[in-house]
């Protein structure tokens, strides 16, 4: 399968030394600032290009997914801090009938993570002496505070009917690959979840791994439904 990079900072250089575990060849590089940019999204050298994964800027994600949906190539974005355009991405992947995996993190314990909390909140929400808090901490050089994971975990709490305010903090510093630790606090104890990420090799592989699995399909998907996680769990 031949993949196209878009960005190609830490993240998108990860995904292409790692594409050769997952059968898949690097046809190219979108990314002005890299000195191995190919083209912009438009050149016919991505021609049969299957599946295009982001890890660029948030400025230009939907201007280079409008433009790769409409030549037919499937999307994985993993690029977070655009969501205020995301209707327009939508009606660009409903109009071209590609498939597309849109998640602000790729880990597959970060996907199961959420769920996990989904429950918890679940649980907590009726507990009226309980808080809930969120904080999330990752390299300095990461741009958008509070991550798109937090804001994802903030919304996930949310549906499952935790109607109480919610603390989201942020922390940016170092060489963080990410933490993320959901908190409900009463009046006498605390009960925390934590995910923390060793290094950036799980985001990468499971946008690999979601890349394999949206080739052919047609839609608008998350992580969830690439590692088939319902959106309810039992424990």
């Amino acid at each position: 399968m031949k993949l196209l990079l878009v960005g190609h900072g830490k993240m998108g250089q990860l995904v292409g030394t790692l594409a050769p575990q997952y059968d898949c060849e690097v046809a190219g590089v979108i990314d002005p600032a890299s000195p191995v940019h190919g083209g912009g999204p438009g050149d016919a050298r991505w021609d049969g290009v299957d599946v295009a994964i982001d890890f660029s800027t948030p400025d230009s994600v939907v201007t280079n997914a409008r433009a790769l949906a409409g030549r037919g190539i499937d999307l994985v974005i993993g690029t977070t801090g655009w969501s205020q355009h995301e209707e327009a991405l939508r009606t660009a992947i409903r109009e071209t009938g590609i498939g597309i995996v849109v998640a602000p993190n790729f880990s597959t314990g970060v996907v199961l993570f959420e769920a996990l909390v989904a429950h918890a909140a679940g649980l907590f929400a009726p507990q009226t002496d309980f808080a809930a808090f969120l904080h999330e901490a990752h390299h300095a050089a990461k741009k958008d505070a509070p991550s798109g994971t937090a804001l994802s975990l903030k919304r996930t709490m949310q549906g499952a009917g935790f109607a109480r305010p919610i603390d989201v903090s942020a922390t940016r510093a170092g060489f963080i690959p990410g933490t993320h630790t959901v908190g409900f606090d009463g009046p006498a104890e605390t009960v925390t979840l934590t995910h923390t990420a060793r290094d950036r090799t799980a985001f990468a592989r499971g946008a690999l791994a979601a890349a394999k699995w949206v080739h052919g399909r047609h839609g608008w998907f998350t992580m969830r439904d690439v590692l088939g996680i319902k959106q309810e769990i039992d424990l």
